[in-house]
């Protein structure tokens, strides 16, 4: 595997924006969400397992997973969850050495939510962190998901706080201003991680 940096940052972060930027550089993006989502998609063996524990009503009229029925029942039992992340995690594992192997560019962008709460971060190289005031992570929830202010609240109580985060950070992109603000971020964390990865490979070689 290849010089990989980790990208988190709590919801309504912007990790998928920052994420983008890498990606319009020609950096090759292993995003645990969207990996998370293709393994349960209409039809695969891990949907299957999840409506025969839980029930049909866990595939909505499309054949899709009911992902909003699926959090409200795990949220209520420690149990349940504890089988779900034993049947999505090594498949997520999987598929993400995989796309990881498969990566070209000089290092590999690997976005993970649940970093911290994982301790995913050991696994990588170097960690960003996309930091902005929990009152504007709740704000962005609140306007994208349409929910409330009491769920906005519940989904940041369940994640590492932002002391946890900006304590295993290498490097943090503060993005609570400007949008055009991200790209000079991003532009000068390239340049650095492009010499970072090069580094590495001549330690590698012999």
């Amino acid at each position: 595997m290849g010089y990989t940096v980790a990208l988190t940052g709590g919801i309504g972060s912007g990790k998928s924006t920052v994420a983008n930027a890498f990606a319009e550089l020609g950096i090759n993006v292993v995003d645990a969400d969207v990996i998370a989502r293709q393994v349960v998609e209409p039809g695969s063996p891990a949907l299957k397992a999840i409506a025969e524990r839980f029930g049909a009503e866990m595939i909505l009229a499309d054949g899709s997973l009911n992902r909003r029925l699926l959090r409200e029942h795990i949220f209520a039992s420690p149990r349940d969850k504890s089988w779900l992340n034993g049947l999505l995690h090594p498949l997520i594992h999987q598929q993400t050495q995989q796309e990881m192997a498969q990566a070209t560019s000089p290092y590999v962008l690997w976005v993970v939510p649940l970093l911290v709460e994982n301790a995913l971060y050991r696994k990588a190289d170097r960690v960003l962190v996309i930091d902005v005031p929990v009152e504007t992570q709740i704000l962005r929830t609140m306007q994208r998901d349409g929910v409330t202010r009491e769920h906005a609240e519940n989904i940041l109580a369940a994640q590492a706080t932002r002391e946890a985060r900006l304590a295993v950070a290498d490097d943090v992109i503060d993005n609570n201003g400007a949008p055009d603000a991200i790209a000079s971020d991003v532009a000068r964390l390239h340049a650095a991680y492009l010499k970072y990865a090069s580094q590495a490979v001549s330690q590698e070689k012999p």
